[in-house]
């Protein structure tokens, strides 16, 4: 059985699979403080609902941009499944060739997102992740990770508003009905769900001008949910493309060690 685990900055992604089959997903809240024994607990009581044991996991991968998070899930792995997990980074086997002027400067999330978008949708595509921040990521025809753009996402450009503006409260982060707000707190939603939107739809359009060719766009992450019906430009919305992604780098480098 494998684990694959996403860590972001606000959430983390639990994938378990047996052969090829994804069987059970999770979400949960990332929390920097957790042990590596928390960590197994949280896990143990995921597995037991649906009559499994932690102690049935052979085969671990995780991708993470949280350093305090990684290090209690390699300890987790180690201590108490007694195996070395792969840890996704830039020195990584993925498949997709980084064009990067630093790879290292690449969340692992972005390149595990590229290599299953490659798999899954073929090239040239582009990856919208709508996470802590909102990324755009741009592979090439010939399957290389070209770069992307970084932008405030979504909870943190909403609540960076309510901090600023002593006069506007917390709202509901659901689209209204009209994009004309009748009131405050539909002007709210809509200008930050439809001003996502837009701010997606243009810089896809800036990404299909510099790739000169169209692409198809592929959304993910935990927030897409909200904002994705209103966006023109994307083509699929694939909750699961990390966890698939993690599945394939998986595979790729377990043959790769014969």
């Amino acid at each position: 059985m494998l684990l694959g685990i996403d860590v972001g900055n606000t959430q983390t992604v639990i994938g378990v699979f047996e052969g090829e089959k994804l069987q059970h997903h999770w979400r949960i809240a990332t929390e920097r403080e957790r042990t590596p024994d928390e960590i197994a607990l949280t896990l143990t009581g995921f597995l037991n609902l649906y009559g499994q044991k932690l102690d049935q996991v052979d085969g671990m991968i995780i991708s993470s941009v949280v350093p305090e998070m990684t290090s209690a899930l390699a300890h987790m792995a180690r201590d108490i499944l007694k195996l070395e997990p792969l840890v996704v980074d830039s020195d990584t086997d993925t498949g997709v060739p980084v064009l990067y002027d630093d790879p290292r400067q690449v969340g692992a999330d972005r390149l595990v997102n590229a290599a299953a978008a490659i798999d899954k949708y073929g090239t040239p595509c582009v990856v919208v992740d709508f996470g802590t921040a909102t990324t755009l990521d741009a592979i090439s025809r010939s399957g290389e990770y070209l770069g992307g753009t970084i932008s405030p996402g979504i909870e943190i450009s909403s609540h960076a508003l309510f901090r600023a503006a002593a006069r506007l409260s917390r709202v509901e982060l659901i689209a209204p009905d009209k994009p004309i707000g009748r009131n405050t707190v539909e002007s709210i939603q809509s200008g930050i769900i439809n001003g996502a939107a837009g701010q997606v739809d243009h810089l896809v359009e800036l990404f299909k001008q510099e790739l000169d060719e169209d692409a198809k766009v592929i959304a993910t992450g935990g927030l897409a949910d909200i904002v994705v019906d209103r966006c023109r430009s994307i083509d699929e919305w694939d909750p699961l493309l990390t966890l698939d992604g993690l599945k394939l780098i998986y595979e790729r480098n377990r043959k790769d060690k014969g």
